[in-house]
């Protein structure tokens, strides 16, 4: 019975760009416990058992080779133990008496593995001769085959008596020495190096030669790299060696980064600023023309009052004043930032309706809208109760005219000459009216529907007021407030700082247009309402309105 190996590690490949070596195909050599006749081979056996005449006369040192082989013995008790590589023979008989032998390397450079194949594509040599009991397998076999087949053909060895350098390989058994053995290099070379002027005796292995093989590639150099034969002059630029980390993304408000904002501030001021010097010299240029001339003549910019109209401004209007902008300036502060909160970090809940829970700066924005609407009520109420509507409210449809005066002039920078203590003209009265009996209702009755005081129950109710519309109009609304309170204290201060201011916060004021012109009173208020005004911008954090929170209702953080 034959022991064989469950198969044979593959190893690196022969011949450039070539299959790992031995093929897929190749069996393993196995140890047989019974002899065979040396007359039977496999079908297909290239290397016959013995021969005579000329087949003997033209035998290649492969049969030499098998011969020597063939006196290798193996003991039957230990064939179970019979190393990886070892001959072994069949157990079968007729053409089923061959056994596979294990390939090499080539003996010729760009030759075929050694020994050739048959046309099954398997080597096959005779079977030995029944083993005595006694005998042992050799601790080398491979390399003793390998020195016969060296000694039987001592005419291939080179000239000068020198065996050329051969790779060696993987070991054949686990922890043994590569193959093959150092010792038998210069006879593995010399019994497989032809030489120069007889042709090859295999015609397996001629026919399947290349004519003109290819030099093998010799392995790359593991140690330092050699000095270049040539002066150099091209060196690797800094990216070859250092790739700079991608920048993180800028952070954005809005739509643009920092940089981008501060671009776009400084490009559209300056296009604000030609086109207004575009606007001023248009404008004079047209208002020199003969019929502007008569029409700034027959419309100045501001129409009488009527009868009974009253004469400068109380001191409860100016209080109304600051208390009307302190607030508006909170409630546009609340207003964006609640636009831009994602995620808000306190929250606020009414105490009858602990699950009525929302933010703490949108319940800061609706108290000082709260705030505000209960001022402008106080307002409203007293601008009727003691005439003051006649100042701000248009009495005659001559104003439209008188506005676009006015407009002009302001526009030429040959500003209208004015005296708000008595009268305003007829562009400031539009802005005002607009500002109080159009603007602040819009503001209320959007905001209202967004609030939390909204009947959400009533279903009709808040279909014929979609809170679409509410978000519609609410925004807007605020844009008008912004500009109209930045053109307003800009006019304040161009026409006449201390007189405007003297009159709005001091209640201080005269018939005659240049009286109190030199009085600071009015500016000093107008200052210390500017720092009250930042002292609650800067106060309005979640860490102060909190404390004020909790007296109305429930605060808790995410």
């Amino acid at each position: 019975m034959a022991t064989f190996r469950p198969g044979i590690r593959r190893g690196l490949p022969r011949t450039p760009a070539g299959e790992p070596w031995p093929p897929a195909d190749s069996a393993a050599v196995g140890v047989a416990d019974a002899p065979a006749t040396g007359s039977e081979t496999e079908a297909g056996a290239a290397i016959p058992s013995t021969g005579s005449g000329a087949e003997a006369g033209a035998a290649s040192p492969v049969a030499e080779l098998v011969e020597a082989s063939s006196q290798v013995t193996v003991d039957p008790s230990t064939s179970s133990g019979t190393e990886a590589g070892a001959v072994a023979p069949s157990t079968g008989s007729g053409a089923e008496a061959g056994v596979a032998l294990r390939r090499g390397l080539p003996r010729v450079a760009g030759g075929e593995p050694w020994p050739p194949t048959t046309g099954g594509g398997r080597s096959a040599l005779p079977a030995p001769a029944p083993a005595a009991p006694e005998a042992n397998i050799p601790p080398e076999p491979e390399a003793s085959i390998i020195a016969a087949a060296a000694a039987a053909s001592p005419s291939t060895a080179p000239a000068d008596g020198r065996g050329a350098d051969v790779r060696r390989g993987l070991p054949r058994t686990p922890g043994g020495e590569p193959w093959p053995p150092a010792g038998t290099v210069g006879a593995v070379e010399a019994a497989a190096a032809p030489s120069p002027a007889a042709p090859a005796t295999d015609p397996d292995a001629a026919a399947l030669a290349p004519a003109s093989p290819p030099a093998a590639k010799a392995p790359a150099p593991t140690g330092p790299r050699a000095p270049l034969p040539f002066t150099r002059t091209v060196w690797a630029g800094p990216a070859a060696a250092y790739r700079s980390e991608p920048k993180p993304e800028p952070k954005r408000y809005g739509p643009f980064t920092k940089g981008q904002w501060a671009g776009a501030v400084i490009l559209g001021g300056g296009g604000l600023l030609v086109a207004a010097a575009m606007a001023v010299l248009f404008v004079r240029a047209f208002l020199s023309l003969g019929f502007m001339q008569d029409f700034l003549a027959t419309y100045p910019g501001e129409y009488h009052l009527p009868e009974g109209a009253p004469v400068g401004i109380p001191a409860w209007l100016g209080w109304q004043h600051f208390f009307n902008a302190f607030l508006m300036v909170l409630i546009i502060r609340t207003g964006l930032t609640i636009r831009s909160e994602k995620r808000p970090t306190v929250f606020w809940a009414p105490k009858r309706n602990p699950k009525g829970k929302t933010s703490l700066t949108i319940w800061f924005h609706q108290s000082l809208d709260l705030l505000w609407v209960v001022n402008g009520v106080a307002f409203v109420v007293l601008l009727f109760a003691t005439g003051q509507w006649m100042r701000i409210v248009p009495t005659s449809w001559e104003v439209f005219p008188h506005a676009l005066s006015a407009a002009l002039q302001y526009v030429s920078l040959d500003w209208p000459t004015e005296n708000g203590w008595v009268n305003y003209n007829a562009l400031q009265q539009l802005a005002y009216f607009s500002t109080v009996f159009l603007a602040a209702p819009l503001a209320i009755a959007s905001g209202f529907r967004m609030s939390g005081l909204w009947p959400k129950g009533n279903k009709k109710l808040s279909a014929a007021y979609p809170i679409e519309w509410a978000r519609t109009v609410h925004f807007p609304v605020m844009l008008f407030f912004v500009v109209f309170i930045i053109i307003h204290v800009f006019l304040v201060l161009a026409t006449g700082a201390l007189r405007n201011l003297g009159h709005m916060y001091a209640a201080q004021g005269s018939v005659d247009p240049t009286a109190y012109a030199d009085n600071w009173t009015g500016f000093w208020l107008f200052v210390a309402s500017l720092v009250v005004i930042a002292v609650a911008w800067i106060a309005a954090r979640p860490m102060t309105l909190a404390p004020i929170a909790r007296l109305f209702g429930t605060v808790s953080g995410r």
